[in-house]
């Protein structure tokens, strides 16, 4: 039985057809739905892991239709109970260069550890892949590479050995000490840790003195800075910034982005279409 873990639905999609396409990777894909390289990470007195961040989420989509309940701990506490049950059990971590599955893998690392030569590690920064139409290229994220192409490269799972988890091991260590607001990408397993205004100034350089749609502002920060955090956490920024009174907010701001508006302090009310122009938009 093997246990494939990896970060999130996009990436889920791919991994389980090829699940489905190999009887050597037959097993169960385990979809984590946190991204633990934004937010905190360091539990208060009397609180669960799982209680910590869905409050973290919860602030960030205050109006939820259901209370946000994240459990990825409790999944991998299933897994790890499973292979303590079946000896034959191995865990995958698919991971990517990506500050989220970085951080995931700090994150799960002394759970699995505990069950030595049975936690295996496919990384793929810095391989190349084939896409649609038989081109080399070096994907970013599990999610962008073909089914047939993650069939090929199961031969590059590899055991974590135990130097790595004691190298390793104190990452998390670290970042849970430093609980910063965002945590960075910074090559191989290495992560940096930034407060949660990180991306504030990339955000207010595209807003300019007129509103303009939050959800816009967010789109265009996301595409030229390629942010890995997510609209969610870009959003409740904004939010955070006006109430700084760095912007001027107007609209339902509990709501979605398509909801409110955002603008620089002084020029007017006037309300700019998503196909206007961008003044104050960074270069």
């Amino acid at each position: 039985m093997i246990y494939h873990i990896v970060v999130g639905d996009i990436a889920a999609g791919p991994l389980m057809e090829a699940v489905s396409m190999e009887p050597e990777l037959k097993g169960e894909v385990i979809v984590l739905k946190d991204i633990l390289h934004v937010g905190p990470i360091q539990k208060g007195e009397g609180q669960s892991f799982s209680e910590l961040r869905s409050a973290y989420w919860q602030e960030l989509v205050p109006n939820a239709k259901e209370p946000i309940q994240v459990d990825d701990m409790e999944r991998l506490l299933e897994v790890s109970k499973a292979m303590y049950d079946d000896e034959t059990a191995v865990a995958w971590f698919w991971m990517a260069p990506w500050p989220a599955d970085v951080t995931a893998y700090h994150w799960m690392l002394p759970y699995l550890a505990k069950h030595p030569g049975r936690f295996y590690l496919l990384n793929i920064a810095g391989l190349p892949f084939l896409d649609e139409n038989g081109k080399v290229y070096y994907p970013k994220s599990i999610g962008e590479i073909l089914p047939k192409e993650l069939v090929k490269a199961r031969k590059l799972a590899r055991q974590v050995t135990l130097a790595e988890v004691e190298v390793d091991g104190e990452e998390w260590n670290k970042l849970v000490q430093e609980n910063a607001g965002v945590r960075t990408h910074e090559g191989g397993k290495r992560l940096s840790s930034h407060p949660e205004d990180y991306y504030d100034n990339q955000l207010i350089s595209f807003c300019s003195q007129q509103y303009q749609k939050a959800s816009k502002v967010v789109s265009q920060a996301l595409n030229k800075y390629r942010m890995p955090t997510g609209d969610l956490h870009l959003g409740w920024r904004l939010r955070k910034i006006a109430e700084s009174g760095r912007l001027q907010m107007q609209g339902d701001v509990n709501k979605t982005l398509k909801d409110f508006d955002v603008k620089l302090p002084g020029g007017d009310n006037v309300i700019l279409s998503d196909s206007e122009g961008t003044a104050g938009q960074g270069s």
